[in-house]
């Protein structure tokens, strides 16, 4: 089989704005490949993905190669909202009534290790920049039967699971909290937390370039792939780079040039949105989110919110338009008012939005293509966390390990049908989720 080689699809983009982007306070470019280069593995991506991938490999005495087709943190490694999540879009009773209770409890074991590896991550490399803490999730439900769902859905973890980090609060405790009275109620996950998502992957490069002498290189969009008698060669505008394997770690972003084209053919992009009020007045700082926790709700269409550096975030999932419109982020404030009034005269000062790669069967998946090329893609908006994990999982298929990876298999990564059509039906699919949320339902 051959993997054509052809020239970008679209040429290479400027930083994106974010609050993330202001709190960074920059740092030194990294080199574009110049020149034909040998290795043993070419990782395609340097998110969170191809940077744990390239850590894992490093460990393991293997030469790497990183190509990065923008700068560092400028996907959505570097545009998230810095939630690090234990879960995945299923609710792990609906993959205990589909696939039975041991393969729930072994992708629930699945999701808790990717934040234990994570929180080692950042603890072996001293990357205190990146902010983790484990401050706990609040889900808060936005009607009765949302509550007695997400209650009933903590009870069966702890009986069936053996989860004892859910914790049922009643409406008053959720407003005592949050300082909004729009909830019935809710579930705190107290094993998890956030992070400053742009500082870490940035930090992350930095330790793996200056400390482990990484081969990464920004600005080098992989425009082909071809197989060659000992493996595999990756073309860039400035030169090949000829490995043994290679792992694809783009991700919703997979779309950018003819490499990532198996992956963008098994995702769908939903557009995520975020904004980013002014500092926040100290009475109104008192009220709101009193815990420092990251929250989401109920909906469909969730939105979450969180407090960083004095300021209010909220984001949530939208689907219309490949591009940021002020309409979509007017929509999200006028959300953020309903739900928290006291921010009804705060000004928003940043707002910025990216692509979240979305599964037919809503798990991420990692693996391999074929005998040469690996996989990790599809964290559906629950990520920050996976996507690590799935890369140090995507650099030990890549020395020909078969880790235990449940139903995040390569076999499960299905293509989306009809994909010319996805975008009809990505419009279609999210006005029907807001109109059941309109109606309470």
């Amino acid at each position: 089989m051959q993997w054509k080689a052809s020239e970008m699809t679209s040429s290479v983009i400027a930083n994106i704005p974010s609050l993330w982007r202001e709190m960074s306070g920059g740092r030194s470019e990294l080199p574009s490949l110049q020149n034909d280069r040998d290795t043993d593995v070419v990782i395609v991506g340097g998110g969170y993905t191809g940077l744990a991938a390239a850590h894992r490999l490093i460990e393991r005495g293997v030469a790497t190669v990183v190509l990065e087709a923008n700068r560092i943190g400028w996907g959505a490694s570097g545009r998230n909202g810095g939630v690090v999540s234990a879960k995945v879009r299923q609710s792990f009773p609906a993959i205990a009534a589909q696939h039975g209770l041991e393969t729930a409890r072994s992708v629930h074991r699945l999701c808790h290790t990717a934040v234990d590896e994570l929180e080692a991550l950042i603890e072996a490399l001293g990357l205190t920049q990146a902010g983790f803490q484990r401050c706990g999730n609040l889900r808060c439900a936005h009607h009765e039967r949302a509550f007695k769902s997400i209650a009933d859905e903590a009870e069966w973890l702890q009986r069936a699971l053996g989860d004892g980090d859910q914790r049922v609060l009643s409406a008053e405790a959720v407003h005592d909290e949050t300082g909004s009275r729009a909830f019935f109620g809710g579930v705190l996950s107290e094993g998890v937390g956030t992070l400053l998502p742009l500082a870490y992957v940035e930090g992350l490069a930095e330790v793996l370039v200056k400390r482990h002498g990484l081969a990464l290189f920004e600005q080098t969009p992989a425009t082909g792939i071809r197989r060659t008698d000992g493996g595999v060669s990756v073309i860039t505008p400035g030169g090949e780079v000829r490995a043994r394997q290679v792992i694809l770690a783009t991700n919703a972003y997979s779309g950018q040039t003819e490499a990532g084209e198996r992956i963008r053919t098994r995702l769908v992009p939903f557009r995520s949105s975020i904004i980013a009020t002014e500092p926040l007045a100290p009475a109104v700082q008192q009220r709101l989110l009193v815990n420092n926790r990251s929250y989401g709700e109920t909906r469909r269409m969730m939105r979450w919110f969180r407090k960083v550096d004095g300021r209010f975030l909220f984001g949530g999932r939208g689907a219309f338009g490949k591009h940021d419109s002020r309409v979509a982020f007017d929509a999200l404030q006028r959300s953020m008012i309903s739900l928290f009034p006291d921010l009804a005269n705060v000004k928003v000062a940043y707002r910025w939005s990216g692509h979240v790669g979305m599964t037919l069967d809503a798990l991420p998946h990692v693996g391999r293509f074929d005998d040469r090329m690996v996989f990790a893609a599809g964290y559906n908006g629950a990520g920050v966390s996976l996507s690590n994990y799935m890369g140090r999982l995507a650099a030990d298929f890549s020395l020909g390990d078969s880790p235990d990876v449940s139903l995040f298999g390569a076999s499960n990564f299905r293509r989306v049908p009809c994909y010319p059509l996805r975008e009809f039906g990505i419009r279609l699919t999210a006005g029907w989720y807001q109109l059941l949320d309109a109606m309470g339902r």
